[in-house]
C-alpha cells in the first residue's frame, strides 16, 4: 500500500472515500475504512497529529505516533493509499501564521455556542476546521467519513461544508459520512486515548456508557404521553449521568442532553420529544485521561 508524505500524486485519489485521522488507529477507524469500500470508494486515509488543535498544555507530543501498525491495518480493512503529510506540506506558510490564521476563522455556530468541547477546548475548533479543509483542499474526495464519537465534531465538521457550500455554488467541498460509533464487548467507546487507562480504571470508564445507557431508559419512560415535560425529562436524564460518573469519582466536564443538531439547550418545557432528536453527550476524566462518548 502507497504512503504519501507529499501532495506529489494526491491527484490520483481525487473522488474518493476519504477518512482523516491523526493516527493511533483502531476498529472504530478500521470501520470507516470498510464503509468507503462498501460505498464502492477507494479509501484514502490521512494520518497527521494536527499541532494547531492542541492547546500548549495538551498532549500534543504524547499522542501516540504509531505509522507502521496504521498502515498494517489500514491495508487489511481496504485502504489504498494513507497521505501522511509534514507539518512544512500542510502548513507550508510555516506554524506562526498557521496558528494566526485558525484563529481568525469564522466558525459554525456548533462550533462556538454549545458550551461543551468549545468551553473544554477553546481553540480546539479552529484547528479542526483549519486542518480538515485543508486536507479536503489537498485530497478532493468525493466522501468523507467521520465517527460519532466525536459528535460535536461530526457537528462542527457538517455545519463547515454546509455552509461552503451556500455560499459558493462551486464549492468541491464532499458529502460528509456519519458512522455509528464503534465500542469494545463491555460497551467502551474505541479511542486512541484508551491506551493510557491502566487496567484497573476499565471498569470505573465504563460509568460514560452506562450513564448514557440510564439518560435513554429515562428519556424513554417518562417522555410518555401524560407524564413529564420535555425540559424536566431532560434535567433527570443528566442528573441521572452525574450520579453515575460521581459514584465512580470521574471527574465531569459535562455531562448533558442535547438538541441533536445545534447541541444547544431544549428550552421548550413542553416540547414533543421525537426520536433522534436529542443527544446525550458526556465528556469526564479518569486520572490524565479524558473520555469522551454520546448515544
Amino acid at each position: 500500500m502507497e504512503i504519501v508524505d507529499s501532495t506529489i500524486g494526491l491527484a490520483a485519489f481525487k473522488g474518493c472515500g476519504f477518512v482523516p485521522t491523526m493516527g493511533a488507529l483502531h476498529e472504530g477507524h478500521f470501520e470507516l475504512i470498510r464503509s468507503c469500500v462498501r460505498d464502492g470508494l477507494p479509501p484514502l486515509v490521512s494520518i497527521f497529529v494536527n499541532p494547531t488543535q492542541f492547546a500548549p498544555h495538551e498532549d500534543f507530543n504524547r499522542y501516540p505516533r504509531t505509522l507502521e501498525a496504521d498502515a498494517r491495518g489500514c491495508q487489511e480493512a481496504g485502504a489504498v493509499a494513507i497521505f501522511a503529510p509534514t507539518v512544512e506540506v500542510m502548513y507550508p506558510r510555516g506554524m506562526a501564521r498557521a496558528q494566526e490564521e485558525a484563529k481568525s476563522l469564522h466558525l459554525p455556530t456548533v462550533a462556538v455556542k454549545p458550551r461543551l468541547e468549545d468551553a473544554c477546548r477553546p481553540t480546539h475548533f479552529a484547528g479542526v476546521c483549519q486542518v480538515v479543509a485543508r486536507l479536503f483542499e489537498l485530497c478532493r474526495p468525493q466522501r468523507a467519513y467521520f465517527g460519532e464519537k466525536d459528535y460535536q465534531q461530526l457537528r462542527v465538521i457538517t455545519q463547515m461544508v454546509e455552509s461552503s457550500r451556500s455560499t459558493d455554488t462551486t464549492c468541491s467541498m464532499p458529502q460528509i459520512v456519519p458512522c455509528p460509533t464503534v465500542r469494545d464487548a463491555d460497551g467502551l467507546a474505541l479511542s486512541s486515548r484508551n491506551r493510557y487507562l491502566q487496567p484497573h480504571d476499565r471498569e470505573r470508564a465504563l460509568s460514560l456508557s452506562r450513564a448514557l445507557q440510564r439518560a435513554r431508559e429515562i428519556l424513554r419512560d417518562d417522555t410518555a404521553p401524560g407524564t413529564l415535560g420535555a425540559t424536566e425529562v431532560i434535567a433527570r436524564a443528566e442528573s441521572a449521568m452525574r450520579d453515575e460518573l460521581e459514584r465512580h469519582q470521574l471527574q465531569i466536564d459535562y455531562a448533558v442532553v442535547r438538541d441533536a443538531n445545534s447541541l444547544e439547550p431544549v428550552t421548550d418545557a413542553h416540547a414533543p420529544l421525537q426520536p433522534g432528536m436529542l443527544r446525550a453527550l458526556i465528556a469526564a476524566r479518569l486520572g490524565a485521561v479524558r473520555l469522551i462518548d454520546n448515544a
